[in-house]
């Protein structure tokens, strides 16, 4: 969970009354994030665009690479093995009863 310092949560009325002078802080890094509450619930959280950006290329990169490192055969030999469907003899398991 994402710990808030006190600086860093403000009600949504006291955030657009400071909007201009929060937002240069976030853009100059003086404050990481910013958690905007409503009805004492943490609904919002302002970021910069480039730690957004930083964010969303690390996403994506998740999702591109997840599979990289298996071959279309192996993966599929993987799902026949998981369900004990394999013609190959990998070792002495029997993943059938898993």
């Amino acid at each position: 969970m994402v710990r808030y310092s006190e600086n860093e949560l403000f009600s949504i009325t006291d955030f657009t009354k400071q909007i201009g002078t929060l937002s240069k802080k976030i853009k100059d890094n003086t404050l990481e994030k910013i958690g905007i509450l409503k009805n004492n619930h943490l609904e919002i959280v302002v970021i910069s665009t480039k730690e957004y950006n930083r964010l969303k290329a690390i996403e994506e990169n998740a999702n591109n690479s997840r599979w990289e490192y298996w071959k279309e055969e192996e993966l599929d030999n993987f799902g026949k093995i998981s369900i004990g469907l394999s013609k190959h003899n990998y070792d002495d398991e029997d993943y059938s009863t898993w």
